[in-house]
C-alpha cells in the first residue's frame, strides 16, 4: 500500500485495517500534503506554487526532482556522483548562461529549457 510508504508503519496499518477516512489536517500532520488551502482559495494557492516553480530554470528543476526521487534507493556517494554528472549537463545549457545574464541585466530570466 502507498500508505506504508508515506506514514509511520503503525499509523498506516491502523488506517488500512479500519478503512477510516482522514482529512487534510491529518494528511498535513504526517507530511502527506505540502499545503492546505480553503476551497475558495485552492486554485490561487496551486497557481502560486506553480508560479514559484516555473520561476526556476526548468532543466535544474527537472534534474533536481529526478535525483531527489532516487534518494531513498541510492547511497550518498552515488547521489553526489549523479548530481555532479547532471550539473555538467545543466551548466552547458543555454539556461545556465541566461541566469547570470538576466541577473546582470536586472531582469527576470527567460528560461528555454535548453
Amino acid at each position: 500500500s502507498r500508505l506504508m510508504r508515506v506514514l509511520p508503519r503503525n499509523v498506516a496499518l491502523e488506517l488500512i485495517a479500519t478503512g477510516e477516512p482522514f482529512g487534510a489536517e491529518f494528511a498535513a500532520g504526517y507530511g502527506m500534503v505540502n499545503r492546505i488551502a480553503p476551497a475558495a482559495q485552492l486554485l490561487e494557492a496551486a497557481l502560486g506554487l506553480a508560479r514559484s516553480i516555473v520561476g526556476n530554470a526548468p532543466l535544474s528543476v527537472a534534474e533536481s526532482l529526478r535525483i531527489a526521487r532516487q534518494a531513498g534507493d541510492r547511497s550518498d556517494a552515488d547521489l553526489r556522483r549523479l548530481s555532479k554528472e547532471r550539473m555538467k549537463v545543466i551548466m552547458a545549457s543555454e539556461d545556465a548562461k541566461e541566469g547570470p545574464r538576466a541577473f546582470a541585466e536586472k531582469r527576470p530570466p527567460v528560461w528555454t529549457g535548453r
